[in-house]
């Protein structure tokens, strides 16, 4: 009886991997992170190098850690919801949204700058800005699918 010869079959083709995420854990570590990173500036800026960190608005407003924390917290999640959004409705959604977070990081300098009272707390109070603005930008933009995972 003969030997059959091996019959050599061709690789049957897989579809690429789907990238497997957990959005809503990761962005809520970007909150807490950029929570923890600002709390960490103001701890740095206002017990440690003594400065006040007041700003104008509408009178003089002492910028305290419950301000930084809240602010840091309401600016993160509207960034994670801007986000989101723009992911379902756009194709582009991850860099149209860097963008977007971009600008208004940008913009967001004027306040600090124009209304802080005395040079250090002007500056202390962008580096806050800066330092929320970047963590959550990195962050979020870390856990969006780009156009080309979709």
């Amino acid at each position: 009886m003969p030997t059959p010869e091996p019959t050599i079959s061709a690789p049957v083709p897989t579809a690429p991997p789907v990238p497997r995420r957990v959005p809503g854990r990761s962005r809520l570590a970007v909150v807490a992170v950029a929570a923890a990173a600002a709390l960490a500036d103001w701890a740095i800026l206002a017990p440690l190098a003594g400065l006040t960190l007041t700003a104008r608005q509408g009178g003089l407003q002492h910028i305290g850690a419950a301000a930084v924390l809240a602010s840091t917290i309401v600016v993160a999640f509207a960034g994670w919801g801007l986000l989101a959004i723009l992911e379902r409705r756009t194709a582009r959604g991850r860099d149209t949204w860097t963008v977007i977070a971009t600008i208004v990081c940008v913009l967001s300098l004027g306040s600090p700058l124009t209304n802080g009272i005395g040079l250090g707390d002007k500056l202390g109070l962008a580096s806050l800005h800066l330092v929320v603005g970047l963590t959550v930008i990195l962050g979020l933009r870390r856990t969006a699918l780009s156009a080309e995972r979709c």
